[in-house]
């Protein structure tokens, strides 16, 4: 066994220091939080390559007395701690006398600052921990901290650094959070010599949400204020009509600080329960105000995560808070479904029974026009036949006839996100091959449709066999393989073009594949403000879910779910396809069911979901006897 020994001072902090700095924007969240607590009123962030060559922050606070800068970069030096009881009740973003000593363990530093009521400042300046000057400089009031080639002498952490255009969002992030968090102070972001940001420090919540995300999504919000046991919420949350199709846009501030909490979350999202659409989220900026010794922020290195001593009054007061706001004044306006006709004995009548023959405006008798009227036109109200059946194998079954039905079905709304990528080469597909392989039958065959169960799983009958058709996988296939066989320039132009506004992981990872959604049908242009503007949909898709479909396709490029085996062409058909398709627990039409188990039953490509999961199962007669004990 090697011999144990005590690490040397340099070696110790690089490694210490990896746990505070993990990539530019670590360095400006410490930086800009110092600024905070320091009392500035006006914050300027400048970053160039991303943040990686070089990082400004300069403020108007009340600086260090020149005595103290040199201990300012020690470790565990702080002065917003003095003993552990001070640790039951923090006050300040900052507290552990780590962010300092860190950022210049692993970069050249140069400290510029002018302590209250001094004629003169002081310059200090610091690489990889050592110090090489101090001396006397003209500063006002305040500090300026300059990093430069972050990282230099750590190659193992430079060489996990991303693109520079990904670098420099993920600090633009942070610097919307610290805005928002404090719009009280004016913050001043500028990337490469351009300004990105201004937000004007008046104390206004609003006005700092409006310079963030911009106009569109500041007039979706209701206001919130609300205390209950202690505990004060305020803040905005979007209106029931202004969801998105992602939980991105949900900002949540204990005590000032940004944290990421799920109490809050739920609690946001139980409020809302019954008043949005299936699939879309709340949007928000709340913040929660409690007693400091009510929550502990000395949880996480990057001090994002905190824990409530009682979650419960937490909840109470985000849920009762949104809850009145959302009552509150004029009440949002209801989409009124006009109910399915029921079919009498659906569960003992042949699929082809129950198909319309036509599909027409009970009220006025006349022809309903796809744009106007959700439903799954058949290329032909003959009855279905099958020929070739197969043979089965582990749930997965085949069938082929000579006429399959087209499938022009507009989209539905979605209810949940397939987070999963698909499985290329799969078992599945290959088990699938060899049940194709297998077909030797040729007699005629007739499908029933028997209904749907749990609001999910259509069940058909074929011969001796049930199948159990998965709705929304079958959709999400069906959809699939039409953009995926689409031509190019099949696309819808919006009569209105739709703006969406994204994060700035979602806006900065779509703007580079503007190409390729325009290769997909898509017709997108940059709006600038991190918005984007929709002008032309896929034909198949419905343009009322434009939004939502842009959100998912953003938000695939931005999470980094990709494959090296799937082109980003493929990428986005998965992410439309998913958000299109309908969802499970959705209230369908009959017709809407049947369609897709009559497109199910006649195409041998919809075996399984784009992400890879099966389509249906199979469960025989010989199996249902079984379990009642008729046949052994």
């Amino acid at each position: 066994m090697p011999k144990i020994q005590v690490l040397d001072k340099h070696t110790a902090e690089l490694i210490a220091a990896g746990e505070v700095v993990e990539r530019p924007s670590s360095v400006v969240k410490e930086l800009m939080e110092n600024a905070i607590d320091a009392g500035a009123s006006t914050i300027k962030v400048e970053i160039e390559n991303g943040g990686t060559t070089f990082i400004r922050i300069s403020d108007n606070g009340s600086g260090i007395e020149r005595e103290d800068v040199p201990t300012a970069f020690l470790r565990h030096a702080t002065s917003k701690v003095q003993t552990g009881a001070d640790l039951e009740a923090i006050g300040t973003l900052g507290f552990r006398g780590e962010a300092l000593a860190s950022v210049c363990a692993v970069s050249r530093v140069e400290l510029v600052t002018c302590a209250a009521g001094k004629l003169s400042g002081t310059r200090y300046v610091v690489e990889g921990g050592e110090q090489l000057l101090i001396e006397d400089a003209p500063r006002p009031q305040g500090t300026t901290i300059i990093v430069r080639d972050l990282f230099y002498n750590v190659p193992a952490r430079m060489k996990f650094l991303k693109k520079d255009v990904t670098e420099a969002n993920s600090v633009a992030g942070v610097v919307d959070r610290i805005a928002l968090s404090h719009p009280e102070i004016s913050v001043r972001f500028i990337k490469d010599g351009k300004e990105e940001l201004l937000t004007p420090g008046d104390g206004q919540l609003l006005s700092c949400i409006y310079t963030v995300f911009g106009r569109d999504f500041a007039n979706g919000l209701k206001e919130v204020h609300y205390t209950l046991n202690g505990v004060r919420v305020r803040g905005f949350v979007s209106k029931p009509e202004s969801g998105r199709a992602n939980r991105t846009m949900q900002h949540f501030f204990v005590n000032n600080r940004y944290v990421k909490t799920r109490t809050a979350m739920a609690a946001l999202e139980q409020a809302f329960k019954g008043l949005m659409m299936t699939g879309k989220f709340p949007c928000c900026v709340l913040f929660v105000d409690m007693p400091l010794q009510a929550v502990d922020v000395n949880v996480h290195p990057a001090k994002i995560e905190v824990r409530f001593i009682n979650e419960r009054p937490v909840f109470d007061a985000v849920y009762h808070g949104v809850k009145s706001a959302l009552q509150s004044g004029v009440p949002p306006a209801q989409i009124q479904i006009r109910a399915a006709k029921p079919v009498e004995n659906l569960k003992q009548t042949r699929f082809y029974d129950v198909l319309p023959a036509k599909v027409t405006d009970e009220k006025n008798d006349k022809p309903v026009s796809i744009a106007t009227e959700k439903h799954i036109p058949l290329s032909s109200p003959s009855p279905p036949i099958i020929t070739n059946a197969s043979s089965k194998n582990n749930g997965s079954f085949l069938f082929k006839d000579s006429t399959v039905p087209t499938y022009n079905s507009p989209a539905f709304v979605p209810d949940i996100i397939c987070d999963d990528m698909p499985e290329v080469g799969s078992d599945t597909v290959a088990d699938n091959k060899k049940v194709k392989a297998s077909q030797t039958t040729g007699e005629t065959l007739k499908v029933n449709f028997v209904g749907e169960v749990f609001s999910t799983y259509i069940i058909a009958q074929v011969e001796d066999s049930l199948y159990f058709i998965d709705k929304h996988a079958a959709h999400e296939r069906i959809l699939y393989n039409k953009l995926k066989s689409a031509e190019h320039n099949d696309a819808q132009l919006l009569i209105e073009p739709v703006i969406v506004t994204l994060n700035r992981d979602e806006y900065a990872a779509i703007l580079p594949e503007l190409d390729t959604l325009r290769a997909a049908g898509f017709e997108v242009e940059d709006f600038g403000g991190h918005s984007v503007l929709v002008r032309a949909l896929p034909m198949m898709l419905d343009s009322s879910d434009a939004a939502d479909i842009i959100c998912e396709i953003a938000g695939s490029f931005a999470s980094g779910r990709n494959d090296v085996s799937i082109s980003k062409l493929d990428r986005i058909y998965y992410s439309a396809a998913c958000r299109a398709a309908i969802r499970a627990g959705d209230n369908n039409k009959p017709d809407e069911l049947q369609a897709i188990a009559h497109s199910v039953l006649f195409d041998d490509s919809i075996l399984t979901c784009p992400h890879g999961r099966p389509v249906c199962f199979e469960l025989t007669l010989k199996d249902i006897k079984k379990q009642f004990g008729r046949t052994k």
